[in-house]
């Protein structure tokens, strides 16, 4: 039988060699190609993971299977093997993979100043949008990593380019060693691959963030569609490949549940529906990730816990970090139950070995072994449109398969072989003797007791001397042991040994402490016993989610309710109410008065309480994953809604204060910065849940020294002077006025995301809140939109707005401001805490703003601080924080004061809302209580109990033996307008 097997793997290891039919022979005579059988018999076969067949036969030739199944002619040219209690399974499949594809060495490169322009000609015009690229060009097969993939179990992967936004085409390969390229290559184009991240071998800037990334996306296939139309008298090899790669396979490089979902509206957008490789979090967005309909690509590096037997260290990790090492082995199952479905991929694993101990993880916590082989072979191969020739044993599939032990997700299993392209690959051999078991080692006048234990493949062995453990190494390999053990006072004692089939001795050879040679001889005298299978393993406890899955979120969503607040201190907006009622009902105000009453109402006793509208920050830079897009002077193009974070504890902060609504702003990187997004704070909701529905549109715009670099280092992007600012407004209402008559005209036209949003401007669909200090630059700034007969809506911080109020007031822009910040930068020198008052008392209507997450949350004291500075009465003061914020997000028709009708948008305060010892008791948002004093400090015990329980969960498993990780913390940055 081994002669035969010899004698077949030599003629599969030539088969290539002969495999080009019409190739010249010029080193010798052309052979007969060899067309001989295998036939595997008596195995338990997966031909897929639903279809089995007890004791069956596969048959394969040339590399391909040829039959299988229960009743198989075997013809007389087979060569037979019997695997009599042994299991086939069809080898994996990876889609996501950088086999035999070096990814490109970062750029060392650098400077002063950015890059702002392509390196390429003849390409699309931003270097990191690169689908001309083809992972087969920069291919090279590497055995060494090979076969690294087929001890895990894999027989065919999907490389491709792992750089870049639109990375081009990946290829897929078997890991067949002994085939040619000609043999191994089964697609030199198997998908087209795209990401968020920018290639670490370009320098451009832009994009510099996440939403430049998204807009990028979104231009490149507006531009995609019109080059194809004909519209372009240029060449451009980047959108000709794009154009050419569109029916393959759509892969896209995400990473985490909040870049699944963005994905997937980038293809929305366009007609794809990318499959998206995501980052094991999913479970937290569950209904959101199902309503996406992709299919997935499931990495499976779960954390390893935290070591937290330093309480100090432990203290810094976040609760969201801890439950996600307790959550992210649930992730599989989840995704399982709710209908997606995934693959599963090696990316993100420290080596392919790990993957069978993190499946098996998996598997611990629910996932079904059925949906494990499915996402590792059927699922894989279907995505890729390769059902026929991977991924199963079906007749005239590739003969990839495994040869086991067993139950492949058995603890226990042995991986023999995995035979891919027909060609075998020995991973143990199936002749391995199970040496484990107790023994007696004998070397001359001592005994010692040997215990070996562990897998059969990968045995472990302690070694004794009476009660004594000794130190001790032990390998077995390919039949031969070695065992090392140490004696105190003694020394070293090492034995080698060959082990034989059958017998219950080992017989080897010993080399003593003083260097001398003996005999020595293991005598078994207990056989190892297996812990039962059938025994109730301990079930893991996994924490609860809340909403949104972090410290302070909620068990479950709160819901809109009836309230009546009895004996108020009521500040309409206008007025300061003693002793009054408010119903809140479906949302709305519904009456405000005297000895109200409402059946089915929540009634809040309010005595001594001050009931007031909602806090509108009108710039803040909370929930939001990025700032700034500052890779271009304009970019109009970007979207503060495609990066928001609904996970930020700055939301929960803010309603503390009493905020409930917030516009969240770009930065002043750049003149002409990104689109605003206006929030409501519901705290639990997702990213779509928090943007306040029908709001007007936002830009922002900047002036000052951000927006020429002062203080960045940078001297290579237009402008570099405050004149130079002029020009890049006047350049681009210019171009933005004549792309806005060509595509009123009826004209074909580019669409252009940039230009249709400063149109929106001229057109008076979109409001502009400037960033702004100095004077001139302000008055500057008002003559360039009336000589394009548009009006400003509102100038942000305006420090010297005092000095041209006048002006404002004609021109009708706003003003929101600080209460007090001056002189932390050298264009505010000119700073005075007067400033709200003097501009208030010209006529412009003027807000107090926080651009600081800590500020945000106390904006109640920001506006007491007007009276004190001007002497604003209490009432107006209060407007600069509530009604006049709500005036300049064009939004007062719905909030910012108490009215009957408007959203029920409230705060309900323990003391006077300008004061310093005030707290905010109920922070209300459309009738629905999104902050409770009362409960908030229940809560704050709740995450106490569950962080203690988190903790002891961690340390008992270090306490088993699993592995641990040093505490980190992860800590969100606090943004503001500079932030990059």
């Amino acid at each position: 039988m081994k002669f035969k097997l010899l004698a077949l793997s030599l003629f599969l290891g030539s088969v290539s060699l002969f495999a080009q039919d019409y190739f010249p022979i010029n080193d010798g005579v052309k052979a007969k190609k060899n067309n001989n059988y295998t036939a595997f018999t008596n195995a338990k076969i997966y031909i897929t993971p639903t279809q089995v067949i007890e004791k069956g036969t596969l048959l394969i030739q040339n590399g391909k299977v040829v039959q299988v199944g229960k009743s198989v002619s075997i013809p007389k040219n087979a060569v037979v093997e019997d695997l009599a209690g042994k299991s086939i399974y069809p080898s994996f499949v990876d889609i996501f993979s950088d086999f035999g594809v070096k990814k490109p060495d970062r750029d060392s490169g650098g400077g002063r100043s950015a890059q702002y322009e392509p390196e390429r000609e003849g390409f699309y015009w931003n270097d990191h949008i690169m689908p001309e690229n083809n992972a087969v060009n920069s291919f090279k097969y590497d055995s060494k990593k090979a076969e690294e993939l087929r001890k895990a179990g894999f027989g065919t992967v999907n490389a491709h380019i792992e750089d870049g936004i639109a990375r081009g085409t990946g290829m897929l390969v078997a890991l067949n060693d002994g085939g040619s390229e000609a043999q191994r290559i089964l697609s030199d184009k198997s998908a087209q691959y795209f990401s968020f991240t920018k290639s670490v071998a370009k320098r451009q800037s832009y994009p510099s963030s996440l939403m430049g990334s998204m807009a990028l996306m979104r231009q490149l296939y507006y531009d995609m569609d019109w080059y194809s139309k004909g519209n372009v008298d240029t060449k451009d090899r980047s959108l000709e490949a794009l154009i050419a790669n569109k029916g393959l396979t759509q892969i896209f490089d995400a990473g985490d549940n909040g870049n699944v979902l963005r994905a997937d509206k980038i293809g929305d957008l366009f007609g794809i529906q990318y499959v998206i490789l995501a980052g094991g979090d999913e479970y937290e967005r569950i209904e959101d990730i199902k309503a996406t309909n992709a299919k997935l690509i499931l990495p499976l590096n779960f954390p390893d816990a935290f070591d937290v037997s330093n309480p100090y260290q432990a203290q810094y990790i976040s609760l969201s970090d801890m439950r996600h090492w307790n959550l992210a082995p649930s992730n599989p199952k989840v995704l399982d139950d709710n209908g997606v479905e995934f693959t599963i991929t090696l990316h993100g694993l420290k080596s392919p070995s790990d993957l069978k101990e993190k499946l098996m993880k998996a598997i611990e916590y629910g996932l079904s072994k059925t949906t494990a082989l499915e996402a590792l072979t059927t699922i894989p191969a279907g995505i890729l449109g390769k059902s026929g020739q991977i991924g199963s044993l079906q007749a005239g599939s590739q003969a990839n398969f495994l040869i086991t032990s067993g139950e492949i997700f058995d603890k226990n299993t042995i991986l023999y072989e995995n035979w891919v392209q027909g060609s075998k690959n020995i991973i143990q051999s199936m002749d391995i003797v199970d040496i484990r078991g107790d023994y007696n080692l004998s070397v001359g006048a001592n005994t010692f007791a040997v215990s070996m234990t562990g897998s059969v493949d990968k045995p472990k062995a302690d070694v004794k001397k009476g009660e004594e453990a000794l130190e001790s190494k032990f390998t077995y390999d390919a039949d031969w042991l070695n065992l090392a053990f140490s004696e105190d006072g003694i020394g070293s004692y090492r034995m080698v040994a060959h082990v034989m089939l059958g017998s219950e001795t080992i017989k080897g050879t010993v080399v003593l402490p003083n260097g001398d040679e003996t005999t020595a001889t293991l005598t078994k005298t207990k056989a190892f016993e297996e812990k039962s299978t059938t025994e109730e393993t301990e079930k893991p406890e996994l924490v609860a989610l809340t909403y949104p899955n972090a410290g302070y979120g909620y068990t479950t969503k709160p819901k809109q309710e009836t309230m009546l607040f009895k004996n108020a201190t009521v500040w309409t907006g206008d007025s300061i109410l003693e002793n009054t009622d408010v119903l809140v009902k479906n949302g709305k105000i519904a009456k405000v008065g005297k000895d109200l009453k409402a059946s089915g109402a929540t009634v809040i006793d309010a005595t001594g309480k001050h009931l007031t509208a909602g806090i509108i920050d009108e710039h803040s830079h909370i929930a939001a994953l990025a700032i700034n897009e500052g890779g271009h002077n304009s970019s109009a193009e970007v979207r503060m809604k495609d990066v928001i974070d609904p996970k930020d504890m700055g939301i929960y902060r803010d309603l503390a204060g009493g905020v409930t609504t917030i516009q969240l702003l770009h930065g002043s990187a750049n003149p002409i910065g990104g689109r605003s997004a206006i929030l409501r704070l519901k705290w639990g909701e997702n990213a779509d849940g928090l943007i306040f529905p029908n709001s007007p549109k936002f830009i922002k715009f900047a002036l000052g020294e951000n927006v020429k670099q002062s203080n960045w280092g940078s001297t290579s992007r237009f402008p570099q002077t405050r004149m130079g600012v002029e020009q890049v407004y006047t350049d681009y209402f210019q171009r933005a006025r004549e792309y806005d008559t060509k595509k009123k005209s009826g004209q074909p036209y580019r669409y252009d995301e940039e230009m249709e949003t400063l149109a929106e401007i001229l057109n008076g669909e979109r409001f502009i809140t400037c960033h702004s200090y100095v004077q001139s630059e302000i008055n500057m700034m008002m003559k360039v939109a009336e000589k394009f007969n548009f009006r400003l809506n509102t100038f942000t911080h305006i420090l010297e707005g005092y000095k041209l109020a006048d002006k404002m007031a004609k021109h009708g822009v706003g003003g929101s401001t600080f209460s007090d910040w001056w002189a932390y930068k050298y264009e505010v020198n000119d700073a005075i805490p007067y400033n709200a008052a003097i501009m208030a008392s010209q006529g412009v209507t003027v807000a107090i703003n926080s651009d600081d997450a800590e500020m945000s949350r106390r904006l109640n004291q920001e506006a007491g601080k007007t009276v004190k500075y001007g002497g604003v009465s209490e009432i107006e003061a209060w407007k600069m924080v509530t009604l006049n914020p709500a005036k300049l997000l064009h939004l007062d028709d719905r909030v910012g004061s108490i009215a009957e009708g408007k959203d029920a948008d409230i705060v309900l305060w323990t003391d006077h809302p300008l004061s310093v010892y005030a707290k905010a008791e109920k922070t209300i948002i459309e009738g629905t209580v999104y902050f409770d004093l009362e409960k908030d400090k229940m809560m704050r015990e709740t995450v106490k109990k569950e962080r203690n329980r988190l903790i002891g969960m961690m340390l008992n498993e270090k306490k088993k033996g699993g592995k641990t990780r040093t505490p980190v913390q992860s800590k969100k940055e606090l943004f503001d307008c500079d932030t990059l």
